[in-house]
């Protein structure tokens, strides 16, 4: 009876110094320094170099940057889709403490819109200054 007794408190105090020690990794929150200006760039506005990779990737979701000389341009693509009617949206775009985060969201055709049966590839690719701060995608 004893020895249960001694290694139900052990299994306790072991759970208890696992609890505090804090197992799982919290996630840091975010701080927004500001708001980035930004364009969303046509297809035929891009650099040939860029175009080329886009074209390399589109068949599958990707999320790149690419820098020019004199622009930072951030590209995201959500692979094949089985109609037109896809678009993207900017939900979000700006520099926190330590990168440049954003959020891309695809959007689906609408009940009414009349699409075509087709395979589309929908990408989105924005330019922004030239920074050396890393992009992360959410």
């Amino acid at each position: 009876m004893r020895f249960k007794i001694r290694y139900l408190a052990g299994l306790l105090i072991l759970l208890l110094v696992l609890s505090l020690a804090g197992c799982g990794k919290e996630e840091e929150e975010i701080k927004k320094v500001k708001d980035l200006d930004y364009t969303v760039v046509e297809e035929a506005d891009l650099p040939d170099q860029l175009l080329e990779l886009v074209n390399k990737k589109k068949n599958s979701p990707f999320c790149f940057t690419y820098k020019s000389e004199d622009a930072c341009y951030i590209c995201q693509g959500f692979g094949t889709q089985a109609s037109s009617g896809y678009s993207i949206t900017v939900e979000d775009l700006f520099l926190g403490t330590n990168a440049i985060y954003i959020k891309n969201t695809l959007l689906g055709p609408g009940k009414d819109e009349l699409v075509i049966q087709t395979a589309t590839h929908p990408y989105i690719v924005i330019k922004i200054e030239l920074t050396d701060y890393n992009v992360v995608f959410q």
